[in-house]
């Protein structure tokens, strides 16, 4: 049966990341990988994304952040969506990409860029439909 943290944590994990994400990881879940995945959503999603300190928009700019200086990009796919999901406009995740140019280096948000292209390419569709290119 599972802890009131698991089914804390499940919750706030399934808000932040979406449904379908949470369900397929799920489903990957086997006795070999059980231990680090109840790890995971007790200690990363109900105590650490559960508290309420920052707003979970505020923890989302900051695991972007993270994640860019890291050269962490399947993570990065994954938050750049969680990030939508928690609030940030495509012109607000355009300015934590750029920031990173400066305090990561050039070829990560490059690289950033390039992933936030591939996942929000939806949104960013809309973005550049409402917004001019400097000339």
């Amino acid at each position: 049966m599972p802890s009131e943290e698991y089914k804390k944590g499940l919750v706030i994990r399934r808000a932040v990341l979406g449904e379908e994400y949470v369900d397929r990881t799920l489903a990957k879940e086997d006795a070999f990988n059980e231990p680090v995945m109840t790890f995971a959503t007790e200690a990363y999603w109900a105590k650490v994304w559960g508290r309420e300190t920052l707003s979970r928009r505020d923890s989302s700019i900051a695991v972007l952040a993270m994640l860019i200086a890291l050269n962490k990009p399947d993570d990065l796919a994954v938050h750049l969506r969680a990030a939508i999901h928690n609030g940030l406009k495509i012109e607000e995740i355009q300015e934590v990409l750029l920031m990173s140019a400066v305090y990561c280096g050039a070829p990560a948000s490059h690289g950033a860029f390039r992933i936030a292209g591939q996942v929000l390419a939806n949104e960013i569709k809309a973005f550049n439909a409402t917004h001019k290119k400097p000339d």
